[in-house]
């Protein structure tokens, strides 16, 4: 394993600290605010379905959205579209706080919201990720890429470990209100990056925005790493990230337990993340990232069995910890490759489907697993998704090969249209 220097040279530059200390506000505002919808939808319905329609409402707009937006974001200005989209988020929040606050939060205005943040959320987030090559060197990218993805998952350790206590004695609203300030701070620092115009925009408006949008998904459909590794990552995403985005009913019906619960698993998933991605980032290298993509599918698929199968809360954290190891190996790895080998001009549509899969993939599978779970109860829809995502680990073990050479063979650097 390479010294964890990697990722301290990385945070060695101005622009990374300002980046990643804005990240670190606003992800944990997030995480506050996922974990109080959540309890918030459950109390409202008491059903499991409408926990997933919650889940399904905030994460599928990247559906339509994220393609869309990875077009704007190579040709807009990406620091001036993570601000806005960064505010629009903020001001969704803290419109929802004050409805719960007020005691005018209906389930289906609820829903409403969650759809507006979500497609804030799917703007943001490749203006956000499309920034980074501009931020470090060429050298200290992959360490940059590992960082953003830690830095997520300390604010997942972080925002359930400040919601738990502030919903149980003061009720969801105050949780997300904290979110919208956590994302005004994030908005008010973005302008104090210093990022050079070839980093700021990925090419000149060539077509329409539906053509370069079009050409977006050809171009990723047609290249022979990325095209096979996203649609893995898709089938996985749909199949075991239902579980994380409807733990409201988990908590309640197979532990028997209440928010302090729900928060506790919802660290536990970001100390296993945290912990992982810490060894991922210390690699160094490349080669073998995409081994790490396919294996890191097959572990999650253990860990949500053994989770699934478990009513002693115990072992239910353990597995919650090695569920979030195992996600944020595959979730790093990815986001490597697909940094690394896409063409610089396609970056940004290229991250925006890894967003869509990231967001919409969970979303269906949080919609679908809590309505059978409420025909079938949550154990066995598990248990079955979890047989065919292994499945699909061996798919990618058939093809992991032919993916690794075209990912970590001789791609376009990431950041040459910078240079």
């Amino acid at each position: 394993m390479a010294s964890f220097s990697t990722l301290t040279r990385a945070l060695s530059h101005r622009n990374a600290r300002i980046f990643f200390g804005a990240s670190l506000t606003a992800w944990t505002g997030l995480w506050m605010h996922r974990i109080a919808v959540s309890w918030l939808a459950w109390e409202l319905t008491g059903s499991a379905f409408w926990v997933g329609v919650v889940a399904f409402c905030d994460l599928a707009p990247a559906v339509i959205a994220s393609p869309f937006a990875g077009a704007v974001a190579d040709r807009a200005d990406r620091l001036r579209m993570t601000m806005l989209s960064q505010a629009a988020i903020g001001l969704n929040a803290l419109a929802i706080a004050l409805l719960v606050a007020s005691g005018g939060m209906t389930i289906w205005l609820l829903l409403v919201l969650e759809v507006v943040g979500g497609v804030a959320a799917s703007f943001a987030q490749p203006a956000r990720q499309s920034l980074m090559p501009g931020l470090v060197p060429r050298a200290d990218l992959p360490a940059a890429v590992a960082l953003n993805s830690l830095t997520f998952n300390v604010a997942r350790f972080i925002g359930p470990a400040i919601a738990a206590p502030i919903i149980a004695v003061a009720g969801v609203w105050p949780a997300i209100a904290l979110n919208a300030l956590a994302y005004a701070i994030a908005t008010a620092t973005t302008p104090l990056l210093q990022v050079e115009e070839a980093a700021r925009r990925g090419h000149a408006a060539t077509a329409s925005l539906f053509g370069e949008m079009v050409d977006g998904l050809r171009y990723a459909a047609r290249h022979p790493g990325l095209g096979p590794i996203l649609a893995f990552s898709a089938v996985a995403a749909m199949l075991l990230r239902g579980v994380q985005e409807i733990l409201p009913p988990f908590v309640e019906r197979i532990f028997g337990l209440g928010p302090t619960a729900l928060a506790g698993l919802t660290a536990a998933f970001g100390v296993g993340a945290l912990a992982a991605g810490l060894t991922v980032a210390a690699r160094g290298r490349l080669a073998g990232t995409t081994r790490l993509a396919v294996l890191g599918v097959a572990a999650l698929a253990l860990a949500t069995a053994g989770f699934a199968a478990t009513g002693w809360f115990t072992f239910g954290l353990f597995c919650a910890v090695l569920m979030g190891a195992a996600g944020s190996v595959h979730g790093i790895s990815v986001q490597t490759l697909a940094q690394s080998a896409s063409d610089p001009a396609m970056r940004g549509r290229v991250l925006s489907l890894w967003g869509l899969i990231t967001r919409a993939c969970p979303a269906l599978g949080a919609l679908l697993l809590g309505a059978a779970g409420e025909v079938f109860g949550l154990r066995w829809p598990t248990l079955v998704a979890v047989a065919l995502s292994l499945l699909a680990v061996a798919w990618g073990l058939s093809r992991m090969n032919r993916m690794a050479e075209a990912l970590e063979g001789s791609g376009p650097p990431p950041d040459a249209a910078n240079r």
